[in-house]
């Protein structure tokens, strides 16, 4: 993709300079402070919504944790306010899937004023641990799931072929079930039978459902061994997938850092990049602690 036209008047300075590179960022001091301190805080409030869950300490401590979690919301909205007022599009961060991940982490406890227990949904903020991964310097980690994203997307097609093939195979055994079995032994009908076929097939078994005859049981005992079969067969797609990348691929990987860029807030960059490797946009000076991650 084309470099975007780099706009001045949009380009961020100042505070919105040094705030973004805080918030958005984790190479600097700063940066890493505030990450950590807002998973601290992520944790507590996460923390705070269980243990108030919990009968006996809820009865005694309901007014504390009532009082803990508006603090937490107020900071977390605060801290959504200011990534807005950094960013220089808005509406893409706000669109975004952190971002959409940071609004939900706050309406919850809006939401509890006039929908009473919908504040327990705030457990929805653990999603933005996702961040953990940059800030304690996993960059390895990051690699490796860039990896594992790579091998599911190459072989996208291989498991929908697959689970094709099981949707058709459990089809056919729910349907012959819901014939050997019958209504009488609890296969009311054709959805509930192939239900039956997938917890079977997947070696789940709830045992809602169990056949009662000698066929059924025969059928049943089919189903399992072929759930044993089938757990392999996706494992090994990824799995081939995986060694292929990682023999066609060089030993050592750059090791990316938390550098974003402004237009499409892609971070990942390898410290000596000029442009965005996404949207083209050309990206400003690297803002990092000598020493720190990325630099040589």
């Amino acid at each position: 993709m084309s470099a975007l036209p780099d706009n001045p008047a949009n380009a961020l300075h100042g505070w919105r300079l040094r705030v973004y590179t805080i918030i958005f960022e984790a190479d600097t001091r700063a940066g890493r402070w505030f990450d950590q301190v807002l998973i601290a805080c992520i944790l507590l409030s996460v923390a705070v919504v269980m243990a108030d869950s919990v009968p006996a300490l809820g009865a005694h401590y309901h007014r504390a944790f009532q009082v803990a979690e508006w603090i937490f919301t107020v900071l977390f909205t605060l801290e959504y306010l200011a990534r807005l007022a950094t960013v220089q599009r808005p509406l893409r961060y706000a669109t975004s899937f952190f971002g959409i991940v940071d609004l939900l982490a706050l309406l919850p406890t809006y939401l509890a004023l006039l929908l009473p227990g919908a504040h327990a949904l705030i457990d929805v903020r653990v999603l933005r641990l996702l961040r953990i991964f940059r800030v304690f310097k996993l960059s390895a980690y990051v690699v490796e799931y860039r990896s594992l994203a790579h091998a599911l997307r190459a072989s996208r097609r291989k498991i929908v072929v697959f689970i094709s093939g099981v949707l058709m195979i459990v089809l056919v055994m729910g349907t012959v079930m819901y014939v050997v079995e019958g209504p009488e032994n609890g296969f009311t009908s054709i959805p509930t039978a192939v239900y039956w076929a997938i917890t079977t097939m997947t070696t789940v078994g709830f045992g809602d459902i169990t056949p009662r005859t000698e066929l059924g049981r025969f059928f049943s005992s089919a189903m399992m061994l072929l759930g044993w079969g089938t757990l392999a067969v996706p494992t090994g797609i990824v799995t081939a997938e995986m060694a292929a990348q990682r023999f066609s691929s060089p030993t050592t990987l750059p090791t990316p850092t938390t550098r974003t860029c402004h237009e499409c807030l892609t971070e990942g960059h390898l410290p000596e990049a000029l442009h965005c490797h996404h949207c083209g946009a050309h990206l400003p000076p690297w803002q990092h602690e000598p020493g720190g991650q990325g630099h040589p």
